[in-house]
């Protein structure tokens, strides 16, 4: 596509009040407007002919294979300007198929008879796939009065899939295996019920678990240790109704969900336990049954990437009962979730009720909500305090959820987006430490 710039059509505007000038100077000199045109528009034609032409344009783009939500990519696209003598700046965009943020226009300059290589950023909002249909590349002529315009077919997908970066961080060093002098045996103690060791009793320990047989036996006050279980069943239980897709820090809280459930599935893995995935909303979506080894993690990651997001309210009567069902043995269920209104609590426990008695259930939500910046915003109106008042009232109804989910026996767990990983694994690693599965 070629068409004239800005530039060229000021140039020829500018005539036409200078040709009426003329012409009321001198009605003879009217010949001279004419002269005016002509030479604008041979001037056109010479810079189009000395431009680059469209056909000597050489161009290669390469997409990721997969990118990772919350994170930013880019495309990398080679152009080259065979057989011309100037430099070319060139002006790319990349159109993009999926819910993504908007395209930028990247600018880059291709040296004489050379290739340079240019980078499309691209963010992907959501999980999911996104198509990279064709680039738009735009350049002008010397004196910039024509503009050419050229699309390229690329046809590319991409895999944007939970963001897994983040598990290969320093919560993972609990569970670490190596050294820089080779394997290295960990032993995780705790309160469970497998017996480890006998050593001398000291104070400070606990006097239950003094041997009294042994004791007797050594002359000596003898106390028994304990190591940790291992194989026990946890499932990640997922939340994708239509308020978790609220957006925290940039991503959706199921993102954030997500992300922060995959650090702890490859900790639990490490750890010998078996983990699981569950989605719903107003209908079961997803379940994938404990699997277990390093090697079922990315299948636990490719499930958590299938879970889509829906505008639907969460049933978690049905959820939660077809959960308890599939079950066949006491898990570690950590639910990701969130509420708002009373009538949805109301439903939340009585239906946690039923399924607190046979696992043990964490309940996890996240803050910095509406309601959190309503209530912390410093008023400026009147309507600004009516609306931190009624936040705050919704903040004290959620508190006394919590306190209720406390009483049967449920671990609340109600932290930033940001620190939501960190927390997680610290409060199953102190379950596991008191045996409580």
């Amino acid at each position: 596509m070629i068409r004239p710039t800005a530039r060229a059509v000021l140039i020829f505007v500018c005539g036409i009040p200078l040709s009426l000038l003329v012409v009321i100077y001198d009605s003879s000199l009217w010949m001279l407007s004419l002269d005016y045109a002509a030479l604008v528009l041979v001037t056109i034609g010479m810079d189009t002919l000395l431009a680059f032409s469209p056909r000597l344009l050489e161009m290669w783009a390469a997409t990721p294979d997969r990118l990772y939500i919350g994170e930013r990519g880019s495309i990398s696209v080679t152009i080259g300007a065979k057989r011309y003598r100037r430099p070319i700046r060139f002006e790319l965009i990349a159109d993009v198929r999926g819910d993504i943020e908007p395209p930028e226009i990247v600018s880059g300059e291709v040296p004489a008879g050379q290739h340079a290589q240019i980078a499309l950023p691209i963010a992907p909002r959501r999980r999911g796939r996104i198509t990279v249909e064709q680039i738009w590349i735009r350049w002008r002529s010397p004196l910039s009065l024509v503009e050419f315009t050229k699309r390229v077919s690329v046809d590319r997908t991409i895999d944007v899939l939970p963001n897994v970066h983040g598990v290969h961080g320093a919560a993972l060093q609990f569970f670490a295996q190596e050294s820089i002098f080779g394997i290295k045996s960990q032993r995780q103690k705790g309160e469970g019920t497998e017996f480890d060791a006998l050593r001398e009793y000291v104070p400070g320990l606990d006097s239950r678990h003094i041997d009294w047989k042994h004791s007797a036996r050594h002359h000596k006050l003898v106390c028994k240790e304990f190591r940790t279980e291992r194989n026990h069943h946890v499932v990640m239980a997922f939340d994708t109704g239509y308020l978790m897709l609220e957006p925290v820090d940039g991503l959706t809280r199921l993102d954030h969900a997500i992300n922060s459930a995959l650090v702890l599935a490859w900790v639990s893995l490490q750890g010998g336990d078996l983990v699981g995935t569950y989605g719903f909303d107003a209908v079961v979506r997803q379940f994938l049954g404990p699997l277990r080894g390093m090697s079922s993690f990315g299948r636990i990651q490719r499930a958590t990437a299938e879970l889509d997001y829906h505008h639907q309210e969460t049933n978690f009567t049905l959820g939660l009962a077809e959960l308890n069902v599939r079950l066949k043995r006491r898990t570690l269920v950590i639910l990701f979730t969130d509420f708002v209104d009373t009538v949805t609590a109301e439903l939340l426990i009585e239906s946690m009720q039923r399924i607190v008695g046979k696992h043990v259930v964490v309940f996890v939500t996240q803050r910095g909500s509406v309601l959190r910046h309503a209530v912390d915003a410093p008023p400026t109106q009147f309507a600004d305090v009516a609306q931190a008042v009624i936040a705050h009232d919704f903040l004290r109804e959620r508190s006394i959820v919590f306190e209720r989910l406390e009483r049967l026996g449920v671990h609340c767990l109600d932290v930033p987006s940001s620190g939501l990983p960190v927390a997680l694994i610290n409060r199953y690693l102190l379950i596991k430490q008191r045996g409580l599965i």
